[in-house]
Protein backbone atom coordinates (compact mmCIF):
# COMPACT_ATOMS: atom_id res chain seq x y z
CA UNK A 1 0.00 0.00 0.00
CA UNK A 2 1.27 3.63 -0.81
CA UNK A 3 -0.07 5.89 2.13
CA UNK A 4 0.38 9.88 2.84
CA UNK A 5 -0.71 10.88 6.27
CA UNK A 6 -1.42 14.42 6.25
CA UNK A 7 -2.57 16.49 9.08
CA UNK A 8 -1.83 19.59 11.46
CA UNK A 9 0.55 20.46 13.59
CA UNK A 10 -0.08 17.98 17.45
CA UNK A 11 -2.49 15.53 15.25
CA UNK A 12 0.18 13.08 16.03
CA UNK A 13 0.77 12.04 12.60
CA UNK A 14 4.62 10.76 13.78
CA UNK A 15 2.86 8.36 16.46
CA UNK A 16 0.23 6.97 14.18
CA UNK A 17 2.98 6.95 11.14
CA UNK A 18 5.15 4.37 13.07
CA UNK A 19 2.12 2.37 14.34
CA UNK A 20 0.30 2.34 10.67
CA UNK A 21 3.46 1.52 8.79
CA UNK A 22 4.20 -1.82 11.33
CA UNK A 23 0.67 -2.68 10.33
CA UNK A 24 1.21 -2.51 6.47
CA UNK A 25 4.94 -3.80 6.66
CA UNK A 26 5.82 -0.95 4.54
CA UNK A 27 9.09 1.93 5.08
CA UNK A 28 7.57 4.91 7.48
CA UNK A 29 9.00 7.82 4.89
CA UNK A 30 9.75 11.05 6.82
CA UNK A 31 11.08 14.19 5.50
CA UNK A 32 12.98 14.42 8.65
CA UNK A 33 14.74 11.65 8.50
CA UNK A 34 15.60 12.06 4.51
CA UNK A 35 17.12 15.44 5.60
CA UNK A 36 18.71 13.92 8.47
CA UNK A 37 20.67 10.98 6.52
CA UNK A 38 21.18 13.15 3.38
CA UNK A 39 23.17 15.63 5.33
CA UNK A 40 24.75 12.93 7.48
CA UNK A 41 25.89 10.65 4.33
CA UNK A 42 26.99 14.52 2.76
CA UNK A 43 25.28 13.44 -0.37
CA UNK A 44 25.21 16.20 -3.28
CA UNK A 45 21.16 16.98 -2.43
CA UNK A 46 22.29 16.79 1.29
CA UNK A 47 25.14 19.15 0.71
CA UNK A 48 22.99 21.54 -0.96
CA UNK A 49 20.23 20.98 1.49
CA UNK A 50 22.45 22.42 4.56
CA UNK A 51 23.61 25.24 3.16
CA UNK A 52 19.97 26.65 2.82
CA UNK A 53 19.30 25.37 6.36
CA UNK A 54 22.20 26.75 7.54
CA UNK A 55 21.79 30.51 6.72
CA UNK A 56 18.26 29.98 8.24
CA UNK A 57 16.35 30.02 5.27
CA UNK A 58 13.54 27.16 3.86
CA UNK A 59 14.87 24.40 1.89
CA UNK A 60 13.45 24.71 -1.91
CA UNK A 61 10.99 22.47 -2.99
CA UNK A 62 12.95 20.93 -5.78
CA UNK A 63 15.62 19.95 -3.30
CA UNK A 64 13.19 18.12 -1.33
CA UNK A 65 11.62 16.65 -4.29
CA UNK A 66 14.62 15.10 -5.54
CA UNK A 67 15.63 13.48 -2.05
CA UNK A 68 11.42 12.31 -2.02
CA UNK A 69 12.02 10.75 -5.33
CA UNK A 70 15.65 9.28 -4.36
CA UNK A 71 14.38 7.57 -1.69
CA UNK A 72 11.18 6.61 -2.88
CA UNK A 73 13.64 4.48 -5.95
CA UNK A 74 15.07 2.44 -2.74
CA UNK A 75 14.11 -1.11 -3.00
CA UNK A 76 12.57 -1.39 0.18
CA UNK A 77 9.69 0.89 -1.03
CA UNK A 78 8.75 -0.84 -4.41
CA UNK A 79 5.76 -2.82 -2.56
CA UNK A 80 4.31 0.54 -0.73
CA UNK A 81 5.18 3.26 1.92
CA UNK A 82 3.94 5.63 4.51
CA UNK A 83 4.52 9.11 3.54
CA UNK A 84 4.85 11.14 6.41
CA UNK A 85 5.42 15.42 6.11
CA UNK A 86 5.30 15.45 2.67
CA UNK A 87 3.90 16.55 0.35
CA UNK A 88 2.91 19.86 2.20
CA UNK A 89 1.76 21.63 -0.59
CA UNK A 90 -0.10 21.04 -3.91
CA UNK A 91 2.64 21.63 -6.01
CA UNK A 92 4.45 18.96 -3.82
CA UNK A 93 1.53 16.53 -4.54
CA UNK A 94 1.80 17.33 -7.89
CA UNK A 95 5.37 16.54 -7.74
CA UNK A 96 4.42 13.48 -6.09
CA UNK A 97 2.11 12.52 -8.44
CA UNK A 98 4.57 12.45 -11.41
CA UNK A 99 7.55 10.88 -9.81
CA UNK A 100 4.82 7.99 -8.70
CA UNK A 101 3.89 7.78 -12.53
CA UNK A 102 7.87 7.81 -13.14
CA UNK A 103 8.28 4.42 -10.95
CA UNK A 104 4.58 2.95 -12.40
CA UNK A 105 2.46 3.21 -9.66
CA UNK A 106 0.09 5.91 -7.85
CA UNK A 107 -1.00 6.65 -4.61
CA UNK A 108 -3.63 4.27 -2.67
CA UNK A 109 -5.11 6.09 -0.15
CA UNK A 110 -4.08 9.42 1.77
CA UNK A 111 -5.37 9.78 5.58
CA UNK A 112 -6.22 13.41 6.92
CA UNK A 113 -5.89 12.78 11.10
CA UNK A 114 -9.08 15.43 11.92
CA UNK A 115 -8.62 17.51 15.05
CA UNK A 116 -9.77 20.50 16.17
CA UNK A 117 -7.76 23.72 16.71
CA UNK A 118 -8.15 23.88 20.11
CA UNK A 119 -6.79 20.70 20.80
CA UNK A 120 -3.92 20.96 19.15
CA UNK A 121 -2.89 23.90 21.23
CA UNK A 122 -4.33 21.71 24.60
CA UNK A 123 -1.60 19.41 23.32
CA UNK A 124 1.19 21.23 22.15
CA UNK A 125 1.09 23.76 24.92
CA UNK A 126 1.06 21.64 27.78
CA UNK A 127 4.16 19.87 27.05
CA UNK A 128 7.75 20.65 28.78
CA UNK A 129 10.63 19.95 28.08
CA UNK A 130 13.30 18.97 30.47
CA UNK A 131 16.94 20.75 30.90
CA UNK A 132 18.59 17.63 31.74
CA UNK A 133 17.61 14.83 29.72
CA UNK A 134 15.65 16.17 27.62
CA UNK A 135 12.89 14.12 28.02
CA UNK A 136 9.57 15.95 27.21
CA UNK A 137 6.48 16.02 29.71
CA UNK A 138 2.89 16.82 29.52
CA UNK A 139 1.00 18.81 31.78
CA UNK A 140 -2.34 17.00 31.40
CA UNK A 141 -1.33 13.53 29.83
CA UNK A 142 2.40 13.03 31.37
CA UNK A 143 2.54 15.37 34.30
CA UNK A 144 5.62 14.80 36.76
CA UNK A 145 5.48 14.06 40.44
CA UNK A 146 6.73 17.69 41.43
CA UNK A 147 5.18 20.43 39.07
CA UNK A 148 8.87 22.07 36.93
CA UNK A 149 11.14 19.00 37.91
CA UNK A 150 11.88 16.20 36.00
CA UNK A 151 11.09 12.73 37.20
CA UNK A 152 13.57 11.21 35.46
CA UNK A 153 16.88 13.26 36.37
CA UNK A 154 15.94 16.36 38.73
CA UNK A 155 16.53 18.99 36.29
CA UNK A 156 13.88 22.02 35.51
CA UNK A 157 11.50 21.61 32.97
CA UNK A 158 10.56 24.82 30.30
CA UNK A 159 8.27 25.18 27.58
CA UNK A 160 9.66 25.23 24.18
CA UNK A 161 8.80 28.41 22.12
CA UNK A 162 7.36 26.38 19.87
CA UNK A 163 5.29 25.08 22.14
CA UNK A 164 3.88 28.39 23.24
CA UNK A 165 0.31 29.24 22.28
CA UNK A 166 0.72 32.11 20.38
CA UNK A 167 3.43 30.11 18.39
CA UNK A 168 1.38 27.38 17.80
CA UNK A 169 -1.36 29.56 16.25
CA UNK A 170 0.71 30.64 13.87
CA UNK A 171 2.13 27.37 12.70
CA UNK A 172 -2.05 26.34 12.11
CA UNK A 173 -2.11 29.50 10.04
CA UNK A 174 0.82 27.99 7.77
CA UNK A 175 -0.86 24.20 7.64
CA UNK A 176 -4.51 26.04 6.46
CA UNK A 177 -3.14 28.27 4.06
CA UNK A 178 -0.74 25.47 2.41
CA UNK A 179 -0.91 22.03 3.48
CA UNK A 180 -5.01 22.08 4.24
CA UNK A 181 -5.81 22.18 0.20
CA UNK A 182 -4.08 19.42 0.25
CA UNK A 183 -7.40 17.90 1.11
CA UNK A 184 -9.51 19.05 -1.58
CA UNK A 185 -6.88 18.20 -3.72
CA UNK A 186 -7.01 14.30 -2.64
CA UNK A 187 -10.66 14.50 -2.09
CA UNK A 188 -11.42 15.78 -5.60
CA UNK A 189 -9.55 11.97 -7.02
CA UNK A 190 -11.52 9.74 -4.42
CA UNK A 191 -8.07 8.44 -2.39
CA UNK A 192 -9.00 10.85 0.84
CA UNK A 193 -10.26 8.96 3.96
CA UNK A 194 -10.45 11.06 7.21
CA UNK A 195 -10.02 9.63 10.67
CA UNK A 196 -10.98 11.40 14.07
CA UNK A 197 -7.45 11.94 15.72
CA UNK A 198 -8.62 12.80 18.98
CA UNK A 199 -8.67 10.39 22.34
CA UNK A 200 -6.40 7.76 23.32
CA UNK A 201 -3.49 6.75 20.76
CA UNK A 202 -4.76 3.57 21.03
CA UNK A 203 -8.04 4.33 19.74
CA UNK A 204 -6.93 6.29 16.87
CA UNK A 205 -4.80 3.79 15.82
CA UNK A 206 -7.96 1.30 15.78
CA UNK A 207 -9.37 4.14 13.74
CA UNK A 208 -7.12 4.30 11.17
CA UNK A 209 -6.13 0.13 10.46
CA UNK A 210 -10.29 0.17 10.69
CA UNK A 211 -10.31 3.02 7.70
CA UNK A 212 -7.66 1.10 5.64
CA UNK A 213 -9.19 -2.32 5.26
CA UNK A 214 -11.45 -1.13 2.73
CA UNK A 215 -8.45 -0.16 0.95
CA UNK A 216 -6.73 -3.41 1.38
CA UNK A 217 -5.01 -2.30 4.22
Amino acid sequence: MRLVLVGPPGAGKGTQAEFIAAHLAVPKISTGDIFRANVAQGTPLGVEAKRYMDAGQLVPDEVTINMVADRLSEPDAADGFLLDGFPRTVPQAIALDKMLIELGSGLDVVMELVVENEEVIRRLSGRRTCRGCGKIWHVEFDATKSEGICDRCGADLFQRDDDKPETIAERLKVYSRDTAPLVDYYGARGVLVGIDATGPVEDITVRAIDALRSYGG
